[in-house]
């Protein structure tokens, strides 16, 4: 399997996390990043498990030292890759996949522009809206800017090498993982 980078990217609540999580199971010697943020665990999550959690000195910090891949704001906290573990799996010869923001994915197309970059695009805007209301870890004001958001991201569908709609979980992790393993 080559050792490439594949980068992911969709609108919040397109279920990136849990095509990942599919993923994982399908693919195991594929590595993924784990990205830091400056945002507070949501209930059951676990520092280095689904985020680095930081404070905004210690993310910072990374920035100016020019240890992160890519980051960006938004919903007022910091998200961000940290480049040095990106690279050393990749040295290494292990296929990696960045789970980003639309952002992030265009910061990463400027230093790694062989990344294959796939898009994780909802069935519909309807069924987006569905899921992130479903989510109930945030109040209706978040998920109006979330779906705000989403709309920006939606539009930047065509900038990737690779689209997969999230219509079923199992098919869209599988799909993901053809393009992660394709030469």
């Amino acid at each position: 399997m080559p050792a490439r980078l594949t980068v992911l990217s969709g609108p919040s609540g397109v279920g990136k996390g849990t095509v990942v999580a599919a993923l994982r199971a399908l693919v195991p010697q594929v590595w993924v990043s784990v990205s830091c943020t400056t945002r507070a665990p949501r209930p059951g999550e676990t520092h280095g498990v689904e985020y680095h959690f930081l404070d905004r000195a210690e993310f910072g910090r990374l920035i100016e030292a020019g240890e992160m891949l890519e980051y960006d704001e938004h919903f007022g906290n910091l998200y961000g890759t940290m480049r040095r573990p990106v690279l050393e799996h990749l040295a290494a010869g292990v296929p990696t996949l960045l789970e980003i923001d639309l952002h992030g994915a265009r910061q990463v197309r400027g230093s790694v522009p062989d990344a294959r970059f796939v898009f994780l695009a909802p069935p519909s805007t309807d069924e987006l809206v569905h899921r992130l209301a479903r989510r109930g870890t945030e109040s209706a004001q978040a998920v109006a800017a979330r779906l705000a958001r989403a709309e920006m991201e939606l539009a930047a569908e065509a900038e990737f090498d690779d689209v997969v709609v999230n219509n079923d979980v199992e098919q869209a992790a599988r799909d993901v993982a053809a393009l992660v393993i394709a030469p």
